[in-house]
């Protein structure tokens, strides 16, 4: 049996960049922006959490929630968007394949969203960028995926909105598929949709 490995974000969850900036902005004064984007973009404090290197409670405390849990909640919940085709698709093709998950994410948030949308059953494997500290598209999270799957390289298919991340893994020997929400140009494998990626198959 193959494995399929999915990207969250662009591919489970429809927003491929996320909300998280808007929602914030929304959150707080017009005042605190500026603040709020040096936090996030000179100081990258979002890139840290998805590293590793913050708690998701100490990365919102420092960007200014009070409630940093309830705000993680509300993002995730009312927020982000499950693709209404991952369900019926990983459902039907449960017997077939083995499925993991591999994402650039901050650890809290990851174990929200698939405990939220009831996805753990789906995603037994959860390679997440902040519970092993490097990133997409960095080689070395692809390898870890493959010795934590116990799988060659060539056993797994790669789902990713990223161009550069299927790179990556395609370099290493996987078989990669474009899930293209965002109009990216790949020389590879390209899907619109679930229904799409299940002809494929």
């Amino acid at each position: 049996m193959k494995t399929i490995l999915f990207d969250m974000y662009g591919v489970i969850i429809e927003e491929s960049k996320g909300n998280f900036i808007p929602y914030t902005f929304n959150h707080f004064p017009a005042g605190y922006h500026a603040r709020i984007k040096r936090l996030i973009w000179e100081e990258k404090l979002f890139t840290k959490a998805g590293n590793g290197e913050l708690t998701s409670d100490e990365f919102l405390t420092q960007l200014g929630y009070n409630d940093p849990m309830f705000h993680m909640r509300d993002y995730i919940e009312n927020h982000l968007t499950l693709d209404e085709g991952f369900i019926p698709f990983a459902e039907a093709r449960k017997d077939n394949y083995h499925y993991a998950l591999l994402s650039n994410d901050v650890s809290a948030w990851s174990r929200h969203i698939t405990a939220h949308h009831r996805l753990d059953a789906y995603l037994p494997v959860k390679i997440v960028s902040a519970d092993v500290h490097c990133r997409k598209p960095d080689a070395r999270i692809f390898e870890i995926a493959l010795d934590m799957l116990g799988v060659p390289a060539g056993d797994c298919i790669f789902i990713d909105n990223s161009a550069e991340n299927l790179r990556t893994a395609r370099g290493l020997g996987m078989d990669t598929v474009l899930f293209n929400r965002d109009s990216e140009t790949y020389d590879g494998k390209v899907v619109d949709s679930f229904a799409e990626l299940a002809q494929m198959l």
